[in-house]
């Protein structure tokens, strides 16, 4: 699956690239629960999608770990990354890094680095307010 182009076709869909509205529309579940020792997580349960997020982090936190779960939610609906972590000695890494591409994908349109395509990658994780790596794995799909 091409991960830029179902975030924005959702985008498109949707009419937003807020998380919370496009998964309003999905009939996802979602929860915000005092979390302990993860930020958010996916969970595909009786043909129910639940995303799970940390009720204390900041609205900006919420929106990229709601963005990254449905990540996962379209990327590995199938797939149990918390048993994999926490009970098997396999890398989910690869699974955490595309959830991520997701995310910043549909949270950060082409139309915005297109007007800040002059922006450094620091000045860029400033004013979006994203980590640098985050920014990094946005702009290797940025098409202009």
């Amino acid at each position: 699956m091409n991960i830029k182009k179902k975030a924005d076709e959702l985008a498109r869909r949707f009419q937003t690239r807020n998380p919370f509205e496009i998964i309003r529309g999905l009939n996802v579940i979602l929860v915000f629960a005092p979390l302990i020792g993860t930020r958010a997580f996916y969970q595909y349960f009786q043909r129910n999608n639940i995303i799970y997020i940390d009720e204390n982090l900041s609205r900006h936190e919420q929106m990229f770990e709601c963005a990254h779960e449905m990540g996962h939610m379209f990327l590995h609906k199938k797939t149990n990354a918390i048993f994999m972590d926490t009970r098997t000695g396999l890398n989910t890494n690869r699974y955490e890094k595309e959830a991520d591409t997701f995310a910043m994908d549909l949270l950060v349109g082409d139309n915005i680095l297109a007007e800040y395509q002059e922006y450094s990658m620091e000045q860029l994780s400033r004013l979006l307010g994203y980590e640098q790596r985050l920014i990094e794995l946005r702009l290797k799909n940025f098409n202009i």
